[in-house]
């Protein structure tokens, strides 16, 4: 099955997505909808090659973000090969809909985009094994972990450039793990203005999805709608460039669709200075 969070005159609902037809469904939003699969009412229909995605989970309680977790990256990069997964956090104002514009800071020199596929939470785990663990994913869908990489590297925590607001696109549907034989083997590519910055397969994870939600349940309860965006794989050279706006960005994953975000400038100040100059004082 496949479900949506749409936006309908600047109200979120749920949709089942039958090919080119958007079933508008009496559920808040797409983890809803799976929660209540066996229980929905139709309450109308759009035309789903039109519609406006807004992001699947619109506030989960949890957003996990693996690194390192494509066995081809870290040969890469020329790393040991980690025995337990690598995380950070984002915040649910980091996400937004998988057609919106994505505003570029102008407080970073060094913008980058980094496709993933995501998984979905549907249900509470807490100290689950990997059997209970898969049994418990909703399914699968789209995100770009939009990286400041100045500031990320700035400290040895990624944190500060990881969240900036409205920047990791999520959707556009939750494709549950039955119509994608658990998400094995799929490509996930990145693309600006159609040239491509990212290829790669999920046969390459080095820690599956479900080992993952195991993993994260040892030490925090996972909630429905959470979010785990599970890595990403190698760079390419074009991925040494800044992004800028005016561009379009596609994030993709076989079997599920792809986020289309256009990037646009930010109309804020550049206020780095400003940090330096009060620590002169």
């Amino acid at each position: 099955m496949r479900f949506a969070t749409l936006r309908i005159d600047d109200t979120l609902t749920a949709a089942r997505i039958e090919g080119d037809r958007a079933v508008l469904v009496d559920a808040s939003h797409a983890v809803d909808a799976y929660l209540r699969r066996e229980h929905l009412t139709e309450i109308g229909e759009v035309d789903a090659r039109t519609a406006h995605y807004a992001r699947v989970s619109p506030c989960p309680a949890h957003i996990l973000c693996i690194g390192l977790n494509y066995r081809s990256h870290i040969q890469q990069l020329e790393r040991p090969t980690p025995a337990y997964p690598t995380f950070f956090a984002k915040f649910p104002s980091t996400l937004t809909g998988p057609r919106d514009d994505i505003t570029l800071p102008g407080i970073s020199d060094h913008i980058d985009g980094e496709a993933e596929l995501a998984v979905m939470v549907g249900r509470r785990l807490s100290r689950a094994d990997v059997n209970e663990a898969s049994e418990a994913i909703a399914g699968y869908t789209v995100a770009n972990d939009m990286s400041l990489r100045d500031w990320q590297h700035r400290t040895t925590e990624a944190l500060q450039g990881k969240v900036f607001d409205r920047s990791t696109p999520l959707g556009p549907v939750l494709v549950t793990p039955d119509e994608l034989d658990d998400a094995h083997d799929l490509t996930v590519t990145f693309t600006v203005d159609g040239v491509e910055w990212q290829r790669g397969s999920t046969s390459d994870l080095l820690f599956t999805p479900a080992e993952l939600l195991a993993y994260c349940s040892t030490f925090l309860t996972l909630e429905p709608g959470d979010v785990i965006l599970t890595g990403t794989p190698g760079r390419t050279s074009a991925a040494e460039t800044t992004l800028s706006p005016g561009r379009t960005l596609v994030t993709a994953v076989e079997g599920i669709g792809a986020a289309v975000n256009p990037t646009t400038a930010d109309p804020l100040p550049d206020t780095r200075t400003l940090w330096q100059e009060c620590r002169s004082r």
